[in-house]
């Protein structure tokens, strides 16, 4: 649950950075993108711990309020779902024209949409 929640964090700071002050910006990025702790943080920076995550903390509320308003992250992991499920479809299309049809229109059709399919998978894992 903690590593997904930090996932969520991760996607919800590459749609919404651009909202937060430039101290917010840093601290999340060390402490989510780069794995700095809480402590390490405060100590390149001169302030306390409790500084550096009640930032943190400020950090995720914006987030969480700019997704709950405008929903790219949502959209986002909708749209990677159902890239998921045409892939998984289009794999049962495969399965049966090989099986009953062999029709070679069907079949490019699946390695066209397998194809379409990898390439919006690697664009949004990357």
């Amino acid at each position: 649950m903690l590593k997904e929640k930090s996932i969520k964090y991760v996607l919800l700071f590459d749609f919404y950075s651009e909202m937060l002050t430039d101290k917010q910006k840093e601290f999340f990025d060390l402490y989510y993108n780069h794995d700095f702790s809480l402590g390490e943080i405060a100590d390149n920076e001169g302030i306390t711990r409790q500084g550096v995550r009640d930032s943190i903390a400020r950090a995720e509320e914006t987030l969480e309020h700019l997704e709950s308003k405008l929903g790219f992250y949502a959209w986002y992991t909708d749209c990677f779902q159902g890239i998921g499920r045409i892939t998984k479809a289009a794999g049962e299309i495969r399965s049966i024209n090989e099986r009953s049809y062999q029709d070679t229109q069907i079949r490019d059709c699946v390695d066209l949409i397998a194809v379409v399919s990898e390439q919006l998978t690697s664009n949004q894992e990357g």
